[in-house]
């Protein structure tokens, strides 16, 4: 039987170190972890740091653009049923904002972008909106908000790109993308913080939701697997390279040039088809 090391808290030599500090590499044991704005940070790296440190009563605070998104989305869901000229199941709204290859070529640029804030039925929109809202109560209160606003953009993009790539002439609509976007990148802040996402229950959420996607009819599958591959993308930027790069505006840079890079390639895939 092979033995390991185990490492202990640099400052609490008995106790068993549970994350190292994002900053200066030294493990530390839960007593002395201080949630930063990106992963932990020792006492010290704490106190002298330029970093936000994230208290209890931020942690718990009231996720704001995440609030933001949510009501968003439900207020254009409950206009789309109420507009007129509505075709089947989408209303005025859906019939001119879904993602939809031939439209885009022919014009209708917005289409990459609006087809994430629409929905068909209660069922598609609450469940979506059920699983931003907790996602988003995980991920924003540790990245500062720009950031996460960001990670969402990223993965909503990410989802319409690989639509538009699979099935140019699908007509799609849903934040389905960008919340498999925000699993990707929960299950990357885990395990950059030393946690098994299995063990919390994201990781067992998001193999479900995959099964799903590749077993059920109607299911974008472009959209689902575009947003994750984003989503995991972002979360690399914002939770492993962030923290290396010394500049909290960097990842939220990079990320919202990952986004303009994914709707240039929209407009272009359509063009193309």
């Amino acid at each position: 039987m092979a033995t390991t090391d185990v490492q202990t808290c640099y400052r609490h030599p008995d106790r068993r170190a549970g994350v190292i500090c994002q900053r200066c590499d030294r493990p530390i044991c839960p007593a002395c972890m201080h949630q930063a704005s990106v992963g932990f940070h020792c006492p010290e790296c704490a106190r002298g740091g330029r970093q936000r440190v994230v208290t209890a009563r931020t942690v718990h605070a009231t996720p704001v653009v995440t609030a933001v998104l949510v009501a968003l989305n439900l207020a254009i869901f409950v206009a789309d049923m109420l507009s007129d000229g509505g075709a089947g199941e989408l209303g005025r709204w859906g019939t001119e904002g879904a993602l939809y290859g031939p439209a885009v070529a022919a014009g209708d640029w917005w289409r990459p972008v609006t087809a994430g804030f629409l929905h068909i039925g209660l069922v598609h929109v609450g469940f979506n909106m059920f699983l931003l809202w907790q996602l988003g109560l995980l991920l924003e209160p540790a990245v500062r908000k720009p950031a996460f606003l960001a990670l969402y953009v990223l993965s909503l993009l990410g989802g319409s790109f690989l639509t538009l790539v699979l099935d140019n002439e699908a007509v799609t609509v849903g934040a389905s993308g960008a919340v498999f976007g925000l699993m990707g990148a929960t299950v990357v802040a885990m395990r950059s913080r030393g946690i098994n996402p299995f063990q919390t229950g994201i990781g067992t959420l998001l193999v479900i939701n995959l099964v799903l996607t590749f077993t059920l009819p109607r299911i974008s599958v472009g959209g689902h697997v575009g947003g994750l591959l984003a989503g995991l993308a972002g979360g690399l930027v914002l939770w492993e390279l962030g923290p290396r790069l010394g500049n909290r505006w960097v990842p939220t840079l990079i990320c919202l040039a990952g986004a303009g890079a994914l709707y240039a390639g929209c407009l272009v895939v359509a063009q193309s088809a």
